[in-house]
This record gives C-alpha cells, sequence and structure tokens, in this order.
C-alpha cells in the first residue's frame, strides 16, 4: 500500500492556484512605483519574460492591455484590464480565460519614513491559477523565484528612471488582506 501512495503522489496534480504576498521598504517615492509600475505599456522593456506589452484601450483610471509573456517554445498572450488610482494603487485582472482561471495582482504604495520622502512601502499580492497542469507543474518549481525576479526588475526600472535608491530594499512583514 505504501508504494501505491507513493507512486501516486508522484503524479498527483498540484494545486493550480498559486498565491505571493510581499511588503517591502524601498528608497523611492510612492509616486515613482507607481509611475514604474503603472507603465503597462512598457512592461515588455523590463519585465522578465514579456515579450509584449500592448495598450488595447485608455481610459483615465482604467485601461485593457495585451501582454504576451513566456520563452520559447512556449510564448502565451492574455488581456487584462488594469485598474489606475494615482498614487496609491495598480490593480490588473485577467479575465479572458485562455492561459488562467485566475490573474490578479495588486501593488499597494503606501509612504514610507516621514524622514525620508523618497521612500515607501510597496504591497505586492498575486494571485493566480494557470488552466493547463503542465503550465500549473512548471510553476510550481519555478514560482517564487519568478515572482522575486519580477518585483526586483520594478525596483531596477526605478532605479534606471529615478537614480540610486536613497535606501536599499528592506523586507517587511506582509499584510494578507
Amino acid at each position: 500500500m505504501l508504494v501505491v501512495r507513493r507512486f501516486l503522489h508522484i503524479f498527483k496534480l498540484p494545486d493550480r492556484r498559486k498565491e505571493y504576498f510581499a511588503r517591502k521598504l524601498v528608497g523611492f517615492s510612492n509616486i515613482q512605483m507607481y509611475k514604474v509600475v503603472a507603465d503597462v505599456k512598457n512592461y515588455r522593456k523590463f519585465v522578465p519574460f514579456c515579450t509584449k506589452s500592448k495598450i488595447l484601450t485608455k481610459e483615465p483610471n482604467l485601461l485593457t492591455a495585451n501582454l504576451e509573456v513566456g520563452f520559447p517554445p512556449i510564448i502565451e498572450n492574455y488581456t487584462s484590464t488594469v485598474s489606475l488610482c494615482e498614487p496609491e494603487l495598480v490593480q490588473a485582472i485577467c479575465r479572458d480565460g485562455r492561459l488562467f482561471n485566475i490573474l490578479e495582482t495588486n501593488w499597494r504604495f503606501h509612504p514610507g519614513l516621514k524622514s525620508n520622502p523618497q521612500t515607501c512601502i510597496v504591497d505586492f499580492h498575486i494571485n493566480f491559477e494557470f488552466k493547463s497542469a503542465l503550465y500549473s507543474k512548471v510553476a510550481t518549481f519555478f514560482f517564487d523565484q519568478l515572482v522575486q525576479q519580477m518585483e526586483a526588475a520594478f525596483i531596477k526600472e526605478a532605479q534606471r528612471r529615478y537614480g540610486r535608491e536613497s535606501l536599499p530594499v528592506h523586507p517587511l512583514e506582509p499584510v494578507r488582506s
């Protein structure tokens, strides 16, 4: 019986839903970080594995974007609705249902240290579920690393745009909503 359980465990489908929470004190203002994250049309230039980023519709606080992600031979695209509330929130929700059952990302920006206006607290949350069992299995192995690379890419882009940060990134205890 033990051999059967081990065999079944090897082929068990992973939980397709993945979630990640992070809170960091960064050396850029909340306005600066908001502008980097809200710049969806340029994601292809600095977000890892994003090969295309195109704005389909744009209103003052809402846009629809099509993103292509992956690396050959696996390249997929999806469309997200992005809500913008400057300088506090960038929220993206994918509802096109081709690649993901669920994809929600939330970036919240709060003022940082009172003694340093060039700081802010960034809360990042991503929640997704692939439609494909294969993609879910791959995500299980690389999920944390990929999400951390993505987070780091936004800090690196802020450095490119605004110069050296006023202090190094400090991880904080995440607030789960």
